[in-house]
C-alpha cells in the first residue's frame, strides 16, 4: 500500500499524506463530494477534481495487483517462477511493462515457433543466434530429420524462433514504442466502393497525419468511420527505420548466420511487431481521445446543470408546434400541474385570436410570472406570438433547451409523475420545470440524451458512464436540495443516499408530512449514522427552527456555531442575521484537532448567506426577430446567439434558426484558443458575426472575434 500511495502521490503533484487519508476516507464509504467539502483538514484542501483523481489511480492501481496476482499464478503453474522474477512482477506498476514481462511465459496459441519447437529446432536457432557460424547449410543438415525434410524447412523453423524471440524481447519492444510515439503516421483510406454511402466521412478518405498531432475529434470520427465500414485506418511508423533498430539490438557479426538473424528481424517486424505495437498504439490514442471527449462532455454537462434557474415562480410552459398545436401547461411555484390544453395559432388553422384570449386567460387566472417556449420546432413563430399578447402585468418570457425532453416523457420516471397524461403534456411540463430549475429537471434524463456530447457514442461507455455520474453528483451536492420538496431521482445523487434511502425519504415525506429538522432523518428506514453523515450537509429545510439546517454547515459542526454565538452574545440567528458581528469572531479561537481554519472560514462565508444557490441569476434572452431561416443569413451579419453545445473544435450557437452555427476555436478570440471552454460556456449569451452560409448542406460559419 505505502508504494502505491508513494506512486499515485508522485503522478499527481500530492503529498503522501493527501493520497493516504483521501484513500482511507474513500475506503470508509465517504464520497468525493463529502471529502471535498467537509474533509478539508484531512486532505490539506483538495478539491473534487483531485479526489476523483486520487480514487481513479486507486482503482486502475487495484486492477493492476488483481493482474499481477493472475500473472504470478500463471508462471507458478507452468514451475517458471523465480525468485527474481516474483520480485520483478511485485515491484511493477505499469501494465504494459507488466505485459511485456508476461510475454515469454503467456499461453499461446499454436505458433509458428512452436511448431519449430516441436521439431526440435531451438537448439540450431540458439547456434544462428550467437551469429559465429559461417557454415549455416552444414549446421543446419545436422536437423533435417524426421518431420524435418530438408536444409531449407530447418532453417525456416530456427528463423521462426528467432522471430518470437525478438517479439518477446522487452528493449526490443520498447525502442520500437519510441518511434512509434514520435513518427506513426494515422493514415485514412475509403474502402473502394463506399464513397458515395459514406460522404459523411468525405473529410478522410484519404488523410494521413501524425498520430501523436491527431485531434481527439479526428481520430473519434476515423474510428467511427472504420467502425461503420466506410474507412480502412491504419497506424504506421518509418518502416525502415524500425527494422534499423531492431538490426542495431541483435545483429552482433558479420557472418551467414547474421544474415539468418536479419531475416527474422524483418519477419519479426512485419509479422508479430508491427501488428502488435499498432494495436496497442491504437488502443493507447482511442483511450486518449476518449478522456479528452469524455472531458469535453463533463464540462459541457456541469455547465448545463448549473444553467440559472427562475426559482420558485408560477411558469406557463409551451410545447410549441404547427399542425398539432401548442400545448400549453400552468405550474404552480413548485412545479406541480394545475392546467393543460392545447391552442393553434399558427397554420393550418391560423387561429391567432382564440390563442390569444387563451393565453391572456391562463395568465390572468393562474397569475402566470413567466411563460418557457421549447426550442423545436415553431419555436420562433411561437416566440413571437407570445410577445405579442398584452398581459395585464408584466410577464417573462424565455426560450428554453427541449434536448431530452421527449426521452423524459416518454420514460417510466414521467409515466410515473403523470400517469393520466399523454407525451405531449408531459414534454410541455418539462419545458416549463427546466426553466424554474434546470437541474432538477435534467437529473430525470439520461445525460446522453441532453444533446451537449461530443462523439458519446464511440468513446468507452462505462468510463463515460462515471464520469457523467460524478458530473452529476458534484453539481447536485454543490447546489444543496429542499430536502421537503426534491423528487426522488434528485435525491438519488445526494451524497450517501442512492436510489432506495432517496425513496424511503419521500415516503417518510409523504406519511409524516415536512420534515422539521435535519435529526429527523434517522427516523428514515435504513437511514444509518454513516449515510447521515454523508448527505446532511446538503440537505436543506426551509423555515427549520434551526437556522443552520438550511445551510451547507454540516451538523457535525453546529456547536461551534453555537460556540461562536456564545462567544459575543447573541444567538445563533442574530449570528446569521448580523454581518458586523461575525466580523468579532477570531477564527483562530475555535480551532480543534478535528476542525481547522479551511471548514471555519466555509462556516463564516456560509453564514453570510445561508442556504445560498452558487447559481447566477437567469436573464431574458431575444433573438434577432429579423433571422428565423437559414436563408435570411446575411454575410458579415452580426447576431445576438446561444451556446448550446462546445466541442474541441468550437462551439456550436443557437442564432433562432434550425440549424446551429459553428463557430470555429480558430474564430472564437484574436489569440490562440487550445481549449474552447476558457472562452465560452454551456447556455451563455454571446454576440457572433455570419462569415458563410451553406444552405445546400444546411452549414452555418459564424465568429466572436472582435465583437464584445
Amino acid at each position: 500500500m505505502d508504494k502505491i500511495i508513494t506512486l499515485i502521490a508522485s503522478t499527481l503533484n500530492l503529498t503522501q499524506k493527501q493520497v493516504a487519508n483521501t484513500i482511507k476516507l474513500l475506503a470508509e464509504g465517504a464520497t468525493i463530494p463529502f471529502i471535498s467539502r467537509y474533509r478539508k483538514e484531512m486532505t490539506d484542501n483538495l478539491d473534487e477534481v483531485q479526489v476523483a483523481a486520487i480514487k481513479e489511480q486507486y482503482d486502475k492501481l487495484c486492477e493492476l495487483e488483481k493482474r499481477k496476482l493472475s500473472i504470478l499464478k500463471s508462471i507458478e503453474e507452468q514451475e517458471k517462477l523465480t525468485p527474481e522474477l516474483r520480485l520483478r512482477i511485485q515491484n511493477c506498476f505499469n501494465l504494459t511493462e507488466l505485459e511485456d514481462i508476461y510475454l515469454p511465459y503467456k499461453p499461446k496459441r499454436r505458433t509458428r515457433a512452436e511448431i519449430a519447437r516441436e521439431k526440435g529446432l531451438e537448439p540450431l536457432a540458439r547456434i544462428l543466434m550467437k551469429q559465429t557460424e559461417n557454415n549455416v547449410k552444414g549446421v543446419a543438415s545436422n536437423f533435417v530429420k524426421g518431420k524435418v525434410k530438408d536444409i531449407d524447412e530447418a532453417l525456416a523453423g530456427a528463423r521462426d524462433i528467432i522471430a518470437e524471440w525478438i517479439n518477446e524481447n522487452e528493449k526490443a519492444r520498447n525502442s520500437l514504442r519510441i518511434i512509434f510515439e514520435r513518427e506513426a503516421v494515422i493514415s485514412s483510406r475509403v474502402i473502394k466502393g463506399k464513397e458515395e454511402e459514406g460522404a459523411k466521412y468525405k473529410d478522410y478518405f484519404e488523410t494521413d497525419e501524425l498520430l501523436r498531432k491527431c485531434s481527439s475529434h479526428r481520430l473519434l470520427a476515423m474510428r467511427r468511420g472504420e467502425a461503420e465500414e466506410f474507412l480502412r485506418v491504419s497506424i504506421t511508423p518509418p518502416e525502415n527505420q524500425c527494422i534499423e533498430r531492431l538490426e542495431k539490438l541483435f545483429v552482433t557479426s558479420v557472418t551467414l548466420s547474421s544474415l539468418q538473424v536479419i531475416e527474422s528481424i524483418t519477419d519479426a517486424y512485419k509479422r508479430l511487431l508491427k501488428p502488435s505495437i499498432e494495436t496497442e498504439f491504437a488502443n493507447i490514442s482511442k483511450e486518449k481521445a476518449d478522456t479528452e471527449a469524455i472531458r469535453v462532455f463533463a464540462e459541457n454537462l456541469h455547465q448545463l446543470l448549473l444553467s440559472p434557474p427562475l426559482g420558485q415562480k408560477r411558469v406557463l410552459g409551451v410545447d410549441p408546434g404547427f399542425r398539432t398545436g401548442c400545448k400549453l401547461v400552468c405550474l404552480d411555484a413548485q412545479g406541480n400541474l394545475i392546467h393543460n390544453e392545447n391552442i393553434y395559432p399558427h397554420q393550418p388553422q391560423n387561429d391567432y385570436k382564440g390563442a390569444s384570449r387563451t393565453i391572456q386567460k391562463l395568465v390572468e387566472a393562474y397569475d402566470i410570472q413567466a411563460i418557457a417556449i421549447g426550442n423545436g420546432t415553431a419555436s420562433r413563430e411561437t416566440e413571437q406570438f407570445i410577445q405579442n399578447i398584452r398581459y395585464d402585468r408584466e410577464v417573462k418570457i424565455f426560450v428554453v433547451s427541449e434536448n431530452g425532453a421527449s426521452i423524459y416523457s416518454a420514460s417510466k420516471i414521467a409515466r410515473d409523475e403523470f400517469p393520466n397524461y399523454d407525451v405531449t403534456v408531459r414534454g410541455a411540463v418539462s419545458i416549463g420545470r427546466r426553466l424554474m430549475d434546470p437541474l432538477a429537471e435534467l437529473v430525470k434524463i439520461d445525460p446522453k440524451s441532453i444533446g451537449v456530447g461530443q462523439y458519446q457514442h464511440d468513446v468507452d461507455q462505462n468510463r463515460l458512464k462515471t464520469a457523467l455520474d460524478q458530473t452529476v453528483e458534484s453539481c447536485v451536492n454543490k447546489v444543496g436540495v429542499d430536502l421537503n420538496t426534491a423528487s426522488k431521482h434528485l435525491l438519488t445523487y445526494i451524497s450517501g443516499l442512492g436510489p432506495q434511502l432517496a425513496q424511503n425519504i419521500v415516503d417518510y415525506r409523504t406519511t409524516n408530512g415536512a420534515f422539521k429538522s435535519r435529526k429527523q432523518l434517522m427516523e428514515v428506514p435504513k437511514m444509518g449514522a454513516k449515510s447521515f453523515e454523508q448527505s446532511a450537509g446538503f440537505l436543506r429545510i426551509r423555515d427549520a427552527e434551526n437556522p443552520l439546517d438550511n445551510s451547507a454547515v454540516h451538523p457535525e459542526s453546529y456547536s461551534v456555531v453555537e460556540k461562536m454565538a456564545k462567544k459575543i452574545g447573541v444567538t445563533v440567528k442574530e449570528l446569521i442575521a448580523n454581518k458586523e458581528l461575525k466580523k468579532e469572531l477570531n477564527l483562530q479561537e475555535f480551532v480543534t484537532d478535528k476542525i481547522g481554519i479551511p471548514t471555519l472560514t466555509d462556516i463564516i462565508q456560509e453564514l453570510e448567506k445561508p442556504g445560498r444557490d452558487p447559481r447566477q441569476g437567469i436573464k431574458v434572452f431575444e433573438f434577432d426577430p429579423s433571422v428565423k431561416t437559414i436563408g435570411d443569413l446575411k454575410i458579415g451579419q452580426v447576431l445576438p446567439g446561444i451556446v448550446t453545445n462546445i466541442t474541441n473544435f468550437g462551439a456550436f450557437v443557437d442564432v433562432g434558426i434550425k440549424e446551429n452555427g459553428l463557430v470555429h476555436v480558430s474564430n472564437m478570440a484574436n489569440k490562440y484558443v487550445s481549449d474552447p471552454t476558457e472562452i465560452v460556456k454551456v447556455h451563455q449569451h454571446v454576440q457572433v458575426k455570419v462569415l458563410e452560409v451553406d444552405i445546400i448542406r444546411k452549414r452555418v460559419q459564424l465568429s466572436m472575434k472582435d465583437l464584445s
